[in-house]
């Protein structure tokens, strides 16, 4: 996967972190909104950046066996979680409570729901020529910043942008995943 490739799709992985950050500058006091956006970044970052190395770890035990399907693997797994982001902006759940909680358990529980996606991510690396360290920190640091800056935007503009990130991060995982399976048909 060639740098380029990977840094969008590192943009598409943090948009979901990104709009939920997006979502946690909404409900909190300016006071609050540097500290948050710190908060935020480094759970998101950390978690997005960890969780395809433990699918990669995952993905190299059993990767000799699907060698011959691992482009459609990557495709397929890029597709539903870009088409799971998409119906998930399309349909968000209503939440109607007016204080945010940015305790350490909730960032956490949030962090960890929002990387599931790279966890599966990961698992396609193993079957591609990635150099997992440069994906981890391009992934993480990437989650990072844009998740900080999805507070700060929250704080600033309202819920604006919330469903537009899930959806473009949605369309950037999948269109990753197609790009993955054309250079392996020998189409592009």
């Amino acid at each position: 996967m060639d740098l380029l490739s990977l840094i969008f799709l590192a943009v598409g992985l943090a948009m979901d972190a990104f709009a939920v950050s997006v979502a946690l500058g909404l409900k909190i006091p300016v006071r609050d909104k540097w500290k948050i956006a710190l908060k935020a970044g480094l759970f998101f970052g950390i978690a997005q950046g960890v969780m395809p190395l433990i699918g990669w770890i995952l993905g190299n035990g059993f990767s000799s066996y699907i060698e011959k399907f691992d482009h459609w693997i990557a495709f397929i797994l890029l597709a539903i979680i870009g088409g799971k982001m998409i119906h998930e902006a399309i349909h968000p759940d209503e939440d109607s409570d007016d204080e945010v909680d940015t305790g350490m358990k909730r960032m956490f529980i949030l962090a960890i729901a929002t990387s599931i996606d790279a966890l599966a991510v990961g698992v396609s690396f193993a079957f591609l020529n990635v150099n997992i360290i440069s994906a981890v920190l391009i992934i993480g640091i990437i989650t990072l910043v844009t998740s900080a800056i999805g507070v700060i935007i929250g704080k600033i503009f309202g819920d604006l942008f919330s469903g537009k990130a899930e959806i473009i991060g949605g369309v950037i995982l999948i269109l990753i995943g197609l790009k993955i399976l054309l250079e392996h048909l020998g189409i592009f």
